[in-house]
């Protein structure tokens, strides 16, 4: 056997100094940070890096065991047991796994999505990362490679569910408490994404020393959609306290609505008209986005909702008036007669799968002529080889160069559409396709193409969330998102 140990800080910019510090105990320090490495194994200095050759015989145990501390504290971590940690390990994680309650079809695949998602969350903080990875390209040897190490509130609603239907209320609290803390305060300040412990975020910048995956630059550490308007983020999260209600988890002890939803819901009263950037988070400028209003529609209707059924205070005849006013703006503007269908944007052509959760969210029936045909028309024009494009980036300007893959938590929606449609046979098809692309770890990225594979940051947990959330309306007939909604 061969080993090599090449620590490297500050994105590869940063190469440790290396000293032996006991037998068999080397630290590698670069500024703040320290790493200690153990084993049982005979480790040589080489170059700067630690080497290793040994014979494994049959019955042997050679363990490595790497922690991390700071430099500048004293002394240094002490040893782990490598034997015992992997014990301890494993129990932990089968021991969470068993307290899964879901039982219906593909209780696998449900169970490997649960158990990535609570691995992608911080236990001290509750928040959970989009994906541990940055700039993975969403296509090869492309631009489109961001920063996915934060936490988005857009995940909130599908993620909460996913975890209550599954029974992990205890993960859902700590979600619904990490959220509570970020979003208060003045709402005219509101962050699409924070850090996982719930910091602001704000810079993006790029590692010009290194070379990408497989050669795409640029590597961005940092994501300035931190500081774009998403409208559909206010739909996110009222939707997220409503359900939390519902379950008897609202993470505030006063429930009167004062401290996050009416504050928020009266800054989104002065901004709903405005363009935004959307979901996709475009670098071509904001527009009228048709989900952004759709969402906002769902940030005025949950609150009502909140205030009819659990006595939320605010002006609810106001409230009323608004959500009267976006669903009669969306349906006239973003709605294209010739097309039969709902568009990205006010007054142009272009799809988006995102107008799969019109149905979804309870914006309009899926028995309505207009959203059949927004269904069928996304099929027609957005489906590739069998998969779901979210858009056609060679028609759409969205301030990059075209070329992505299928983006799998839109493919994910519309296995929820099809089980609402009563389209069963194609919803349980389309949702083994999708299964089929995972690794062998059964994780997923955020797109797939066919040539290349799994693309984007990995493993993404809007997919993984999709998988959860197909699987439970495969199992009811109904979407999760369409409960405590009375149906669709």
């Amino acid at each position: 056997m061969r080993t090599c140990f090449a620590p490297r800080f500050d994105y590869g910019n940063a190469q440790p100094r290396l000293e032996q510090t006991g037998d068999k105990t080397w630290s590698a320090v670069a500024g703040p940070h320290r790493l200690v490495l153990r084993s049982n194994v005979d480790l040589r200095c080489e170059n700067g890096d630690l080497t290793a050759e040994w014979r494994v015989m049959e019955g042997d145990i050679h363990f490595f065991t790497l922690q991390h501390g700071n430099s500048y504290k004293e002394p240094e971590p002490s040893p782990r047991d490598a034997l015992r940690a992997e014990e301890e390990t494993v129990y932990y994680w089968g021991k969470w796994s068993s307290q899964s309650a879901y039982r219906g079809p593909y209780k696998e695949a449900v169970e490997r999505s649960l158990l990535t998602l609570k691995a992608l969350t911080d236990g001290s903080s509750g928040g959970f990362v989009a994906a541990p990875t940055t700039s993975i390209p969403e296509k090869v040897g492309g631009v489109r490679n961001w920063d996915y190490r934060f936490c988005w509130l857009r995940d909130t609603t599908f993620c909460l569910l996913g975890l209550i239907h599954c029974g992990y209320t205890e993960e859902a609290k700590a979600w619904l408490n990490w959220l509570s803390r970020s979003v208060q305060g003045n709402p005219a300040q509101l962050k699409i994404m924070y850090g996982i412990t719930g910091k602001r975020e704000h810079s993006e910048w790029s590692a010009g020393w290194l070379p990408g995956y497989q050669g795409s630059k640029p590597v961005h550490i940092g994501n300035k959609a931190s500081d774009q308007l998403q409208l559909d983020t206010f739909g996110e999260v009222l939707d997220a306290l409503y359900r939390a209600r519902c379950y008897g988890l609202y993470p505030l002890e006063d429930q009167s609505g004062q401290a996050l939803e009416v504050p928020l819901l009266d800054h989104l009263e002065k901004v709903w008209e405005q363009p935004d950037d959307g979901l996709w988070e475009v670098r071509s400028g904001r527009q009228q986005f048709t989900q952004s209003k759709v969402m906002a529609w769902v940030a005025f209707d949950r609150g009502i909702r909140a205030a009819e059924r659990f006595g939320m205070k605010g002006p609810v005849e106001r409230w009323r008036k608004i959500r009267k006013q976006i669903h009669a703006q969306v349906c006239k503007r973003g709605f294209h007669q010739g097309m039969n269908s709902f568009t990205q944007t006010y007054g142009k052509k272009h799809l988006d799968s995102s107008l799969l959760l019109l149905p979804l969210v309870g914006f309009l029936p899926v028995t309505d002529e207009r959203v059949a045909g927004t269904v069928k028309a996304i099929e027609k024009h957005l489906l590739r080889d069998g998969l779901l494009l979210r858009y056609d980036t060679a028609r759409v300007s969205d301030g990059l160069p075209p070329g992505e893959g299928a983006f799998l938590a839109c493919n994910f929606w519309l296995v929820d559409v099809y089980v609402l449609q009563g389209r069963l046979k194609q919803a349980q098809d389309h949702f083994e396709k999708l299964l089929a692309l995972a690794n062998d770890l059964q994780l997923l990225s955020e797109e797939y193409d066919p040539k290349e594979g799994l693309t984007g940051n990995f493993p993404q947990a809007f997919s993984h969330i999709g998988v959860i959330d197909a699987a439970l309306a495969l199992a009811s007939g109904m979407p999760v998102r369409l409960s405590e909604l009375g149906g669709s």
